[in-house]
């Protein structure tokens, strides 16, 4: 298996332990078949667009429980191979059965790098959307199985997708930072017992563990369900997916520019991402309804992705008016493909007798 990461490959029994394995759990299918917003859209994607799956050959790549199989061959599909790489594949065959689908739905276990398909296929639907759109990498396994098996004219479910920035307002920002000064006291309490009951100085790690400290509640990113309120400037796109077309160059990084005008006397606290993702069909053969799903800040839509924060130490005090602009990288994690590394650039404008020079940060989605 090679990553999108300039194709240096990838362990698969390490990859297995830490991504593929969380989701052999029903806790964890649980969780994201609890999710309205997710299963509303995805329901109403097939079954409003009933004429892309009737008499057609359908891939589901990743199909956990296997509920989209399920649904693809409820909506007419003569067959289903649905690919799962966890041993979740028994209980969606399970489900298959229990639903009077499984002399359509073929569930194969395996990764789908590694297994064999039969025939070309119409549709390829996934859900393999991970926080801010990007982490996990899964969309490199979508676009082996379109490249693969996908047929000329045949469509992918979702069709596109975009990835959406904007500043914010939060008291994330005081409760991450309170978090990360009592790691530090508790590191000197416990350095300075140890030096008392047992000899053993500890100050060579001081400065390590306020690295690691640092990183983790300062660096990363949070996951948070934010209020359209929170919002303080207009979100802007940052990066647009075709996936029928999209390659592994194409996603192997993310990068582009923003400038935001800020409403209100307040505080920019940091930033946030999230993403949406269409079912539109193609050019050629377009949805009869065209459904959003949507991970957008919201009083009451949230989804079991809400949306990643990266919060500023310390926030900027700004006024009505004023202006940030500068530049989001995104690149997957050296240490494990899956995870990703953000670089946030930016630089405020102030209307008033403030002045904050161009600062760089440096964040962690993991």
């Amino acid at each position: 298996m090679e990553s999108a990461r300039g194709g240096a490959p990838v362990d698969k029994a390490v990859d297995f332990a830490n991504y593929f394995c969380t989701y052999s759990y029903l806790y964890h299918q649980k969780d994201m078949l609890s999710d309205r917003v997710r299963m509303d859209a995805y329901h109403s994607a097939v079954f409003k667009n009933k004429r892309h799956f009737q008499g057609k050959t359908v891939l589901d790549v990743g199909t956990g429980s296997g509920i989209l199989a399920i649904w693809s061959a409820q909506a007419g599909a003569k067959k289903v191979y649905a690919v799962e790489a966890t041993n979740m594949a028994r209980h969606a065959r399970s489900l298959a059965s229990a639903n009077g689908v499984s002399h359509i739905v073929e569930v194969i276990e395996g990764s789908i790098e590694d297994v064999s398909i039969p025939e070309k296929v119409d549709v390829i639907i996934s859900e393999w959307m991970g926080y801010f759109l990007v982490r996990e990498s899964m969309f490199d396994s979508v676009i082996y199985a379109r490249d693969r098996w996908l047929k000329p004219s045949g469509l992918m479910y979702p069709s596109h997708a975009r990835m959406w920035f904007a500043p914010i307002k939060t008291k994330l920002v005081e409760q991450k930072n309170q978090e990360y000064q009592k790691s530090l006291a508790d590191w000197s309490y416990f350095a300075q017992e140890l030096n008392e009951a047992y000899g053993v100085d500890m100050s060579t790690l001081t400065m390590p563990y306020h690295e690691e400290q640092k990183k983790y509640y300062l660096q990363t990113s949070l996951w948070s369900n934010l209020y359209p309120g929170q919002v303080i400037g207009d979100p802007v796109v940052v990066k647009e997916i075709d996936c029928s077309n999209a390659t592994l160059q194409d996603i192997a990084a993310v990068k582009s520019r923003f400038s935001f005008t800020l409403s209100g006397s307040d505080r920019l606290c940091g930033f946030a991402g999230w993403f949406d993702v269409h079912f539109r069909g193609n050019a050629s053969n377009p949805a009869d309804k065209e459904v959003e799903l949507t991970t957008s800040p919201s009083d009451t839509d949230t989804t079991h992705w809400g949306q990643q924060v990266f919060l500023l130490q310390p926030p900027l005090v700004i006024e009505d008016g004023d202006v940030v602009q500068g530049s989001i990288e995104i690149t997957r994690s050296k240490d494990n493909h899956r995870l990703m590394d953000v670089k946030i650039t930016h630089e405020l404008r102030s209307s008033g007798e403030q002045f904050y020079p161009a600062t760089v940060c440096n964040f962690f989605i993991e």
